[in-house]
């Protein structure tokens, strides 16, 4: 099994910047691929971004693209999605995953989720 565990949401202004973070832990060398989706209640779960687990090989929505860098710190064992020029249509619950055989855009293809952090963007 594999535990996520994400930090850092918050409320940030129009334009600003956030990082956040996803601690693993658990059978993490059985991981292929990390990603970050969001999801507003009541609608579909949204890909943000994804890459594999021991690096390389990102790839991006096209939202988010040049705004939204995922990254990870193979020693602390964490994935990152820094986040900036965040506007108003960023707010939403982030979710990390993690999957033991793709990158994948679709949620369907992830095997562990972590509880989701909140990011509000005020005008």
């Amino acid at each position: 099994q594999v535990q996520l565990v994400e930090s850092g949401g918050g409320l940030v202004q129009n334009g600003g910047s956030l990082r956040l973070s996803c601690a693993a832990s658990g059978r993490t060398f059985s991981l292929y691929a990390a990603g970050w989706f969001r999801q507003v209640p009541g609608k579909e779960r949204e890909f943000v971004a994804a890459m594999r687990w021991n690096g390389g090989m990102r790839t991006y929505a096209d939202s988010v693209k040049g705004r939204f860098t995922i990254a990870r710190d193979n020693a602390k064992n964490t994935v990152y999605l820094q986040m900036n020029s965040l506007n108003p249509d960023d707010t939403d619950v982030y979710y990390c995953a993690a999957d033991r055989a793709v990158v994948a855009r679709a949620s369907n293809q992830y095997d562990y989720w972590g509880q989701g952090t909140q990011v509000t963007v005020s005008l």
